[in-house]
């Protein structure tokens, strides 16, 4: 049996021909079979939910992340994975992380996302082996041979192709697609509309794009520097050599708290030239491993994260840090894409990634439950809630940006004027103990500064709470009337269900 449709009335969705049920009755029509479903507006099975996949840099943020509302999220495999500064994933917190994560139905992905020389080449397989013992969901992977071994000895294993690939079209898709890999994290580089023609393509093929976090935006010979600052892309032809402009370097101490860099300048501005002729007058073939570069010892010092600033655009401070694989310069500014889950759901992406793994236990939660909420609003029809813009602008942040999902984005939805979080609105203050409490008290850990009188918001996996700080006591039961920062402990007059809470204090 046919049905007669209007195309004109038609739209793609996460690759499906939907068709709407409003259509005239004769002129313009085409048959097609009554199998095809009606479009959003008419249809009554909802969109489908896509997965909302969170950074754990350690047990305790994985826990977390499942805590508020993830349904996944990714680890670093040491000495394989990029950036692996502080990842206490080791074999055995893998091992414990990924049983945890199937007990309580989620998953955990395994990043093993480097672009090695022939020395890691030789030891990659003795390494990943036990690895790959302990049956991790999916391992996040770049590297053609690599892939290629792993696909060889272990083709049951899932492998979701990592965003130092670079997949930037559709054809590039297909070709993983044939090559085995189950799923593709897209280039930061791509439009919503350049993401929507490549679902259009590629139907059955799992997508994956990062939503929040800082954005690398060079590492290594992969640069957007030039395309984040004059919208002329250094991977088309058109660079204008923003690599080469004139930077000042900034020193950098790192807020236990958020995870951020905070700079100050230093003495004297770095030099490249200098720095160089040093190195090589210092390089020694003094290592117990031969690396890829060489065999000098590295300098105490590279270990540290530093910010460059562009001599034209002050106050822009971007983070830039090295480890064993390499150099990675990060947006002076955090991506934000809440306001277009609904339009990435609709485009039937699969999982919304957000980027974090050196970052607090309180931004994996805030930014957990925050998106969760967003999904399942898009998912339920409900129009997207600014008020989401707003909590977000609590966490602790360099200013939002859209990135390159939405090349002119809305003013309504930036914060380009002060560049900074909107700490106005709610700070975080401290953690509720999971264990400590006695006669309707709790113990917090203080984070920042609290007061008796001030408006908290208690952040909780079954809901948040505002409340009035009436009373607090310190270790002893005295009353007190101020929390001067961590590492002070005091005790709240809190309910016993909001142990293991997030407190935030509430400024406006």
């Amino acid at each position: 049996m046919q049905a007669l449709v209007d195309l004109t009335q038609c739209r793609i969705l996460a690759g499906t021909l939907f068709l709407c049920c409003q259509k005239p009755e004769n002129n313009g029509f085409h048959a097609f079979p009554t199998a095809l479903q009606p479009c959003r507006s008419c249809m009554t099975t909802p969109l489908k939910a896509p997965e909302l996949l969170l950074p754990a840099g350690s047990l305790d943020k994985m826990r977390a992340a499942y805590d508020y509302g993830a349904d996944a999220v990714y680890a670093g495999q040491p000495r394989y994975s990029l950036r692996a500064r502080n990842n206490e994933f080791r074999l055995e917190q893998l091992q414990q992380g990924i049983a945890e994560a199937h007990a309580r139905g989620k998953k955990l992905f395994v990043t093993s996302n480097l672009l090695p020389h022939n020395d890691k080449v030789r030891t990659y397989m003795r390494d990943i082996e036990p690895v790959i013992a302990l049956q991790p969901d999916a391992l996040i992977m770049a590297d053609p041979g690599l892939i290629m071994m792993v696909r060889e000895k272990w083709p049951e294993m899932p492998i979701h192709l990592s965003v130092q690939a670079n997949t930037v079209n559709y054809a590039a898709v297909k070709f993983w697609q044939r090559m085995g890999v189950a799923r593709i994290i897209l280039s930061r580089e791509l439009s919503l509309d350049e993401i929507e023609r490549i679902r259009q393509e590629c139907p059955d093929m799992e997508l994956e794009v990062f939503v929040h976090g800082a954005l690398c935006i060079a590492y290594s010979g992969r640069c957007l520097l030039s395309g984040y600052f004059n919208r002329r892309d250094p991977n088309q032809g058109t660079c204008t050599n923003a690599c080469r402009w004139n930077y000042a370097t900034h020193d950098a101490d790192i807020d236990s708290n958020t995870g951020d860099a905070i700079g100050t300048r230093m003495d004297q501005d770095f030099s490249f030239e200098a720095e160089r002729e040093q190195a090589e007058k210092s390089f020694a073939a003094t290592s117990r491993e031969p690396s890829a570069t060489g065999d000098g010892q590295r300098h105490p010092l590279a270990d540290k994260v530093y910010l460059i600033e562009e001599v034209g655009r002050p106050g822009a401070l971007m983070p830039i840090m090295e480890d064993e694989h390499g150099t990675y310069i990060m947006n002076s500014k955090d991506l934000r894409a809440v306001e277009y889950v609904e339009r990435l759901t609709q485009i039937g992406v699969d999982s919304l990634k957000i980027e974090g793994r050196t970052k607090s236990l309180y931004y994996v939660s805030r930014t957990a439950q925050i998106y969760r909420r967003a999904i399942d609003d898009a998912v339920a029809g409900r129009p997207f809630n600014p008020e989401l813009i707003t909590e977000l602008e609590g966490l602790s942040n360099r200013g939002y940006t859209a990135g390159f999902l939405e090349r002119r984005p809305a003013n309504d939805y930036q914060n380009y004027e002060t560049g900074s979080s909107q700490t106005q609105r709610s700070q975080f203050v401290g953690e509720v103990s999971k264990t400590e409490s006695r006669d309707g008290w709790l113990q917090v850990e203080v984070k920042n500064r609290f007061a008796v009188g001030d408006r908290l918001e208690v952040i909780h996996p079954a809901g948040n709470q505002i409340v009035r700080l009436e009373s607090m006591q310190n270790a002893d039961g005295l009353d007190i009337q101020v929390a001067n920062g961590s590492p002070l402990k005091v005790w709240l007059p809190l309910e016993p269900r909001y142990q293991g809470a997030l407190l935030a204090r509430l400024t406006q």
